[in-house]
């Protein structure tokens, strides 16, 4: 597993809380979203299937999860 800089994963966790509409119920969604946003430079549409960086996703989320 890739091991991505704390800075980066503390600007995408950021960026995940900043989104309308953000809930923690919704976590997996909107750490996608914040993944995608990195890659592609735009929020995905609502039927985009353009692949993501997995492992910063899984790294996003982890991180996420232990701090609420």
């Amino acid at each position: 597993m890739a091991d991505y800089p704390e800075s980066l994963i503390e600007e995408l966790s950021l960026k995940v809380r900043k989104y309308p509409r953000f809930s923690n119920g919704e976590i997996e969604k909107f750490c996608w979203m914040a993944v995608h946003e990195h890659k592609h430079g735009v929020l995905p549409s609502e039927y985009d299937i353009r692949e993501i960086d997995e492992e910063l996703y899984l790294q996003l989320l982890q991180e996420f999860k232990s701090k609420n």
